[in-house]
């Protein structure tokens, strides 16, 4: 090339050439390429500046890269790009503070066994699936449809291990098998997957302080086979001499006297349940190596029964008497002992404590928490109930069964109703959460013990108070006690008028043979109730005005609403007939007031409630009602009827009552965002 003007475009394209570093050839063509580099760095270096700068008005498609540098580094482009960048810097940062902080903020999510009530089956009376007038496993698995319609999320199944029967499955034979009544190990596996399969939790009775006289511990240990020789407690006696008063919860003295070994043992129940030695550190390795076993087979929890009998006081003294004045020896009740030396020993919560451990080992997977509830009958020293919960230092239980509810017949009103609904609410530590029982296989079905007209109130008082609730198969269809022919349970064959069999009849599915419940023609294990044409659950889904209907629409509701979930509760009025509360939580619009009729028809004023607007609304009524609004100033209820109604407001009632108002965790619903954090 010897001329002295080229293009721009040719310029660049010769400068781009000599810059291209990873470009190669052949050897036969060096001399030609070295002559043409001479060439183009001759062409280059005659250009002259002015001539050498693009002036391209816009870019195009297959630019090289020297042509889109030139244009970048143009303000036009290059301060856009440079906004852009930031800002995607900017709300990359943003987007992570803001998680952080939500994270931060965000209340505790709560766990499955605080979202949705806990249902108790009794196997032998739930489901028999194969005729021979006892409910099992598989006819469990058959129902699980029941629980899902009724919103049930958590089942707790009474035991079902391998036993002589003679409390009905509390004695247990073998702690790792299924007794061949309710089937096999199979069908429980098969249970639990099933159960799982439909998002189901399965809670198991665990039953620490006592085994069955059969199981192989207690025949090695009446032996004196080493290391069984101390797994029970064995104390020298004669046969008509007990080593002391203490009695046993179904009555007589707690000391039987064994023939083999010579030596009486002892138990808290029946003579067939004789005591572990908790004493004995093998004792409580044993036991937790049960515990182990049920949960790898991926149980989610279990109920611990019975666990204030645990430990006993070793000296055995005599336990004093309620009345000083009763002649010692007709002494043969429970409730004539004050039972300091056989209830709640030291030492009992260190064994909870661990047993709450091994459970904590087994939640570290998501989704998995393994629950553990205690029951215990503490009656008036409701304080040793509530240290089940455990400490600000350590957890125990998730929490203790709330059994006082059981005394509102005692009392039916609005008053009696708050009074132990605040006994719970105003002894429970700060920050745990209440449950309520109204009912199971210990004690009679509250729509005996309160009346039939009250059933549908009580089920809306359970389910719309704070925390987790407990229903007892059958209440949600009004099941009540029924007269059986012949008393199957021990605890009744000893005092007929303390016998449980009422409360256990056979769960009562349809109007058909047996009530659904078992294909046997030689009659179920227990009588049917007389009423099971009428009072049936499949009777009772067919109508959307029944307690069943009511019950889940409840149960429903309590999943769905915030308020009721968990939001404040607040004390609004209590007299001899009404019991009304409400339930609001911060930042959120919708609240609810609950009124509850325990005794006559009566129309309840609640204009003195400010915070309350002038009209409410009826979401549901536990008696079919015209009226679908009510001013605050009268609200009319009829016996037994309960009323959830409505409001919007953005006044708060807890801000100026907070001695009438509790919460376990307080939480604010930002609305803009729909989300809750704390506050």
């Amino acid at each position: 090339m010897s001329s002295t003007k080229i293009t721009n475009i040719d310029a660049v394209e010769l400068q781009e050439g000599i810059q291209n570093a990873a470009f190669h050839e052949d050897d036969d063509d060096t001399s030609n390429a070295s002559s043409s580099r001479e060439q183009q760095a001759t062409s280059v270096s005659v250009t002259r500046p002015e001539e050498n700068e693009y002036t391209q008005i816009k870019p195009y498609a297959g630019m090289p890269k020297e042509v889109l540098m030139l244009y970048s580094r143009k303000a036009c482009y290059r301060v856009p790009r440079e906004i852009i960048f930031w800002l995607i810097i900017a709300c990359t940062l943003a987007l992570i503070a803001m998680t952080i902080t939500i994270v931060a903020l965000s209340p505790r999510c709560m766990s499955w066994w605080q979202l949705s009530p806990v249902y108790q089956v009794y196997p032998r009376s739930f489901k028999d699936s194969n005729a021979d007038g006892v409910g099992d496993l598989k006819g469990i698995k058959e129902k699980l449809s029941h629980f899902e319609y009724l919103n049930i999320k958590a089942v707790w199944i009474s035991p079902f291990y391998k036993s002589p029967m003679r409390d009905f499955g509390y004695d247990v034979e073998d702690f790792r098998q299924i007794d061949p009544i309710f089937g096999t190990m199979e069908d429980f596996d098969e249970l639990l997957a099933s159960m799982h399969d439909k998002g189901l939790k399965l809670i198991m009775d665990y039953i620490p302080n006592h085994t069955s006289d059969k199981h192989i511990w207690f025949q090695l240990s009446r032996n004196g086979t080493e290391p069984y020789k101390d797994y029970y407690i064995w104390v020298n006696c004669t046969r008509d001499k007990p080593p002391n008063n203490w009695v046993s919860v179904f009555g007589n003295s707690t000391w039987e006297y064994d023939e083999v070994r010579q030596q009486c043992y002892f138990h808290q129940f029946l003579k067939e349940q004789p005591d572990l030695n908790y004493r004995n550190p093998r004792v409580i390795e044993e036991m937790t190596d049960i515990i182990h076993f049920w949960l790898k087979k991926g149980v989610d929890g279990f109920r611990m029964d019975a666990v204030k009998h645990m430990l006993e006081a070793t000296h055995l003294r005599n336990e004093p008497q309620v009345d000083p004045d009763q002649d010692p020896s007709t002494v043969d009740t429970e409730f004539e002992l004050f039972h300091d030396y056989t209830y709640t020993q030291q030492g009992l919560h260190e064994i909870l404590t661990n047993w709450r451990i091994d459970l904590d080992a087994y939640s570290r997977e998501p989704g998995r928490y393994r629950f553990m509830v205690i029951e215990c009958y503490d009656y008036e020293e409701i304080d040793k109930t509530m240290r089940y919960y455990g400490t600000s230092y350590v957890t125990e239980s998730d929490f203790p069964f709330n059994f006082y509810l059981l005394y509102l017949p005692d009392d039916l009103s609005g008053n009696q109703a708050k009074s132990l609904v605040h006994l719970w609410m105003s002894n429970m530590p700060k920050g745990k959460w209440p449950n309520w029982v109204v009912g199971n296989h210990d004690k009679p079905r509250i729509g005996s013990s309160a009346g039939t007209e009250y059933i549908r109130a009580i089920n809306m008082l359970l389910l719309t108070l704070p925390g987790t609730p407990t229903t007892y198969y059958g209440e949600e269809i009004g099941m009540v006690n029924v007269n059986v022919s012949v008393i199957q349970d021990p605890f009744g064959q000893h005092d007929p008028s303390n016998s449980r069999d009422p409360q256990r009849t056979p769960m009562q599915w349809d109007d058909k043979l047996n009530a659904g419940f078992s294909d046997s023609e030689n009659g179920t294990w227990l009588d049917i109730a007389p009423d099971y044409s009428t009072v049936n659950v499949e009777l009772q889904q067919a109508d959307a005005h029944s307690t069943v209907s009511q019950y889940r629409a409840l149960s429903l509701l309590r999943g769905a609403e915030l308020a009721l979930s968990r939001g404040w509760f607040c004390f609004v009025w209590s007299d001899v007939n009404v019991f009304a509360y409400l339930r609001e939580l911060d930042g959120l619009n919708k609240a609810f007031l609950v009124v509850l009729n325990f005794g006559e028809d009566t129309t309840t004023d609640l204009s003195s409630v400010t915070e309350l607007p002038d009209t409410l609304t009826v979401h549901l009524s536990t008696v079919p009602i015209s009226q679908k609004t009510f001013t605050k100033s009268r609200i009319p209820t009829s016996r037994g009827q309960g009323m959830l109604l409505e409001y919007s407001t953005n006044q708060r009632f807890h801000l100026n009552h907070a001695s009438e108002c509790s919460v376990s965790e307080k939480a604010c619903y930002l609305p803009a965002l729909d989300i809750l954090y704390k506050c």
